[in-house]
């Protein structure tokens, strides 16, 4: 059983300690890092009236482009899928005229 690993991570003038899995740690501080400067930006660029506001946009942010990903991706499988089937009905087509 790998060891835990305890961080501290901040987030909206708050500190958070963590008991991790060693290999969660890169990810978590990059995404602590990114909410970070998320948070900065909605504070310079709108009206906020305090951190829970912020958090919560940075929240919808976040998740809004994890859902578009989704989204696009579902896009492109459906996609992928129309063009075999005009494969398959060419090949078809062919392998019926031998």
């Amino acid at each position: 059983m790998a060891e835990k690993l305890k961080i501290k991570l901040s987030i909206a003038d708050r500190v958070y300690p963590l008991t991790i899995d060693p290999s969660q740690e890169e990810g978590l501080r990059k995404a602590a890092k990114n909410i970070e400067q998320l948070a900065k930006k909605f504070e310079q660029n709108y009206a906020v009236r305090d951190k829970q506001d912020v958090l919560a946009m940075c929240a919808l942010q976040f998740a809004s482009k994890i859902e578009q990903k989704s989204i696009d991706k579902q896009e492109d499988t459906t996609e992928v899928t129309k063009r075999l089937k005009a494969l398959e009905h060419i090949v078809e087509s062919k392998l019926s005229s031998i």
